[in-house]
């Protein structure tokens, strides 16, 4: 969609993202179907992205407040400012309260996969922890990890360790993340597990509103975790996702250096990452997408 009419200040556009001071200390948060691969926007969107990343966002922030409440306010349109309230922004809108975000990424990881595999494959060793000899790629650890990164401002995040953690925001606040995004991985990924969904790893944006801890942006959608069907999980492989692993997968038969500007991408390729971010949100949610506002 296009956020032309919406007549409030710009924050900030993202990859996916375009937020919106919404004032009295709220944004506004609207997920675009843009979608990225090797760090580089892709010049077709996928179809109810947006929609798919707000609905599964808003659920699991209603699901999980009892672990760490959110900086949701409402997604519903006729909460939102005067100045908001245009076409297009129904489902894939959220007004937040603003928070003084962390400058740590808070990943969980629940198996050896991604970044995570690649280091243990070269050093034996997970975020600098060091790991059990003879894992294979998409085990399952011992117990869930955090493995914490910084937030960068472009190219990708750098993974660091606990301690340094809480060089960056002091020893109480890193206790308090570490110990809720455990948690809120557990809760999840459990539920996930009784659906059939295995969350390999997930990352959690956290900030204080009013001093108080919450989790903010996204959480626990096909962007921010890696979701894998029980079925097709076999340690020693990669298993597929309900994400955007056929644009990756598509994109990686190319003879394509990976920076902009990005090669097209055929209707069948974004079809199926359409159909894929969908049916992470039915599966796990147990709902109809149809029902979502939109």
């Amino acid at each position: 969609m296009s956020t032309k009419n919406i007549n409030l200040p710009p924050v900030h556009s993202g990859k996916v993202r375009d937020i919106f001071d919404a004032g009295d200390g709220r944004l506004l948060m609207i997920a675009s179907d843009r979608i990225s691969a090797f760090d580089v926007v892709m010049d077709e969107p996928v179809p109810e992205k947006g929609r798919v990343l707000t609905a599964m966002s808003a659920y699991w922030f209603e699901t999980l407040a009892d672990v760490l409440p959110s900086h949701l306010i409402s997604t519903d349109v006729a909460d939102f400012p005067p100045e908001a309230q245009a076409n297009g922004v129904a489902g894939r809108t959220m007004l937040c309260h603003r928070a003084e975000m962390l400058p740590i990424e808070c990943i969980v990881r629940g198996y050896l996969s991604g970044s995570a595999w690649k280091e243990y494959k070269a050093q034996g060793t997970m975020h600098g922890q060091e790991l059990p000899k003879g894992l294979r790629e998409s085990d399952k650890l011992p117990e869930p990890v955090f493995t914490p990164s910084t937030k960068a401002e472009s190219g990708h995040d750098e993974n660091i360790s606990y301690d340094q953690a809480v060089e960056l925001v002091g020893p109480d606040l890193a206790q308090q993340a570490r110990a809720a995004s455990l948690e809120l991985y557990r809760r999840a990924s459990e539920a996930a597990a009784k659906k059939g969904i295995i969350i390999a790893d997930t990352k959690f944006e956290m900030g204080l509103v009013n001093g108080t801890l919450v989790v903010a942006d996204e959480v626990l959608t096909p962007d921010s975790s890696r979701f894998w069907p029980v079925d097709g999980w076999s340690p020693g492989a990669t298993p597929p996702s309900y994400d955007k692993q056929p644009v990756r997968d598509y994109l990686s038969t190319l003879d394509w250096d990976k920076q902009y500007p990005p090669p097209p991408l055929p209707d069948e390729v974004v079809s199926a990452s359409a159909a894929r971010y969908i049916s992470a949100y039915e599966i796990i949610t147990g709902r109809s997408f149809a029902d979502w506002p939109g």
